[in-house]
C-alpha cells in the first residue's frame, strides 16, 4: 500500500520545485548555511504540498484516466488505492506541509496556501478552459520561486527571474498540450477535455511566442539587471538557454513526445546537459570570489 502512495505523490514531478532554488542561487546566498537549510526545508514542504495535489487531482480525474492510455494504470485510476486512504493522505499531507511551513515563514505558508487553493480550482474548473489552464500552471512557477523568496529574503533577486519564469513555464505548458493533443490525435478531448479548445498550428503559434518572448526577457535579464556584474559576463549564459529551448521544441515537433517535460528532464541527456553546463556557468559568474579563495 505504501509503495502505492508513493507513486500516487509522483516524486518525478517534486523537479518542478527546484525554482524555489532560484532566489537562494540567484540572490548569491547559496553559501549561506541557513539560507541553504531553511531553503531545502522549504522545498522538502512544498513537494509535499504539491504531492497532496497530485492525489486530489487524480480522485477527480478519475473517469478520464480510466480512458487514457497510460494513466489508466495510475493506482487510484485502478483502483488499486483505495479512495478513502487516497484523501486522508491527501488531508494529511496538505495540513502537515502548511503549518510546518508557516513554522518556517508565514509569508511562505502563505504562498503555499495560495498555491494548494489555486489547484483545487484547477482540478474543479480551471483545467477545463483553454489558454487559463496553461496561465495557472505558469502561476505554480511563480509561486515556487517567491515561496523562495520568502523563506530567505533578498537584496539581489532581480525581478526579471519572475518574468522569465512565467514565460519559461507557459512554453513548457503549451509544449505539454501539443505533445497531448499529438499523442490522443482523434480521442483528445475525451481524456483531456480542455484539448477541444486548442489544434496543432494555434499550439505552434503560441510556442513560437513564448519561445521567443523567453529568449528576450532571459537575454535582457543578463545584461540589463543590476545585480549582475558589470562586464555582462552572464550574457555567457545564454547559449545554454538558447540550446534548452530548441531541444525541448525538437522533442515536441520531431520526437513527437513531452506530454510530461518532468520526464524529458530526468532521461534526455542532452537537455541535460544543457541545463548542468548553464548551472555551472551561473555558480561561477555569481560565486567566482568564493570558488578563487579556496585555492588559494
Amino acid at each position: 500500500m505504501l509503495k502505492l502512495i508513493i507513486r500516487s505523490m509522483r516524486l518525478k514531478q517534486w523537479t518542478k520545485n527546484v525554482f524555489i532554488l532560484a532566489a537562494l542561487v540567484f540572490d548569491r546566498q547559496l553559501n549561506n548555511l541557513d539560507a541553504l537549510i531553511n531553503t531545502l526545508i522549504g522545498m522538502l514542504l512544498f513537494c509535499l504540498l504539491s504531492s497532496s495535489v497530485y492525489l486530489i487531482n487524480d480522485m477527480v480525474d478519475i473517469q478520464a484516466d480510466l480512458k487514457h492510455p497510460s494513466k489508466k494504470h495510475r493506482p487510484i485510476a485502478s483502483g488499486k488505492l483505495p479512495m478513502p486512504i487516497a484523501l486522508i493522505t491527501a488531508l494529511a499531507l496538505s495540513l502537515s506541509s502548511l503549518v510546518l511551513s508557516y513554522w518556517l515563514s508565514p509569508t511562505f505558508a502563505i504562498i503555499g496556501g495560495v498555491y494548494f487553493i489555486l489547484n483545487l480550482a484547477y482540478s474543479k474548473w480551471l483545467k477545463n478552459i483553454p489558454i487559463i489552464d496553461v496561465l495557472v500552471i505558469a502561476c505554480g512557477f511563480v509561486l515556487r520561486v517567491a515561496a523562495g523568496v520568502f523563506i530567505i529574503g533578498v537584496e539581489r533577486f532581480s525581478p526579471w527571474l519572475y518574468v522569465v519564469t512565467t514565460l519559461l513555464a507557459l512554453y513548457l505548458g503549451f509544449g505539454k498540450r501539443r505533445a497531448e493533443l499529438t499523442l490522443l490525435a482523434q480521442e483528445a478531448n475525451q481524456h483531456r477535455r480542455v484539448l477541444d479548445g486548442y489544434s496543432i498550428p494555434f499550439l505552434d503559434q503560441l510556442i513560437t511566442i513564448v519561445s521567443s518572448t523567453t529568449i528576450i526577457a532571459y537575454s535582457l535579464y543578463t545584461f540589463t539587471a543590476p545585480s549582475l556584474p558589470e562586464n555582462h559576463v552572464m550574457m555567457l549564459t545564454i547559449p545554454f538557454v538558447l540550446y534548452g529551448i530548441f531541444r525541448y521544441l525538437f522533442i515536441i515537433s520531431v520526437k513527437k513526445s513531452g506530454g510530461a517535460p518532468e520526464e524529458i528532464v530526468l532521461t534526455d541527456w542532452p537537455l541535460q546537459l544543457s541545463i548542468f553546463f548553464w548551472g555551472i556557468c551561473v555558480i561561477v559568474i555569481f560565486y567566482s570570489n568564493q570558488i578563487s579563495s579556496i585555492f588559494q
